[in-house]
């Protein structure tokens, strides 16, 4: 699946959307991609997420043992993806503002991790991801996201693989520009820390 592809599965669900955003990051935007949208259907999030797992499969050698990804956003695009990865998945909660494995889930020392996100903005939320699963033993053999919104230039502290990538400006609040400072911003995302 070519990265237009993937952009058309998120306009078909309406999930591509255009406005006056404020991101989980704290910055405004005038693009937001809604993933929970996109999991309505489990048609389309299917044809997503083994997408992704076939370009991880290209791209990384060995085996892949355990399959991660944070909650609550990612969970079900990292589930599907490691179903197609025919690899175990769990998944990072918050404790403390900290992401960590829970619920009885553990990580042998040195085993080869995909952690999945759905969208990659500013990488927070990836590289709390990364380091937690360091933290718990594992090997992060690479990040994979159904969409990279920084088209390359987010560094997550390990090799990114993106299904799609969209080059979206974001500006501090401070500092909009002219075609959003009049309209009224809507915060769609749902994670409640500051960066």
């Amino acid at each position: 699946m070519k990265s237009s592809d993937a952009l058309r599965e998120f306009e078909a669900a309406g999930a591509l959307m255009k406005g006056h955003f404020i991101l989980s990051s704290g910055l405004h935007s005038d693009t937001y991609l809604n993933k929970s949208i996109v999991s309505m259907y489990p048609e389309r999030t299917g044809r997503l997420c083994r997408a992704l797992a076939e370009k991880i499969v290209a791209e990384i050698q060995g085996p892949i043992d355990h399959v991660v990804s944070p909650a609550m956003g990612a969970i079900i695009y990292g589930y599907e993806t490691a179903r197609h990865l025919k690899a175990p998945f769990m998944f990072l909660e918050r404790v403390n503002e900290a992401f960590e494995l829970r619920r009885g889930f553990s990580l042998k020392p040195g085993a080869r991790v995909i952690v999945v996100e759905d969208i990659v903005s500013t990488g927070l939320s990836a590289r709390e991801a990364i380091d937690a699963v360091k933290k718990a033993g594992g090997e992060v053999l690479a990040l994979a996201c159904l969409v990279d919104r920084s088209a390359g230039q987010t560094q997550v502290g390990a090799p990114m693989i993106a299904l799609a990538e969209l080059k979206v400006d974001a500006w501090p609040a401070d500092d909009l520009p002219a075609h959003l400072k009049d309209i009224p911003a809507v915060k769609p995302g749902s994670r409640g820390v500051s960066q």
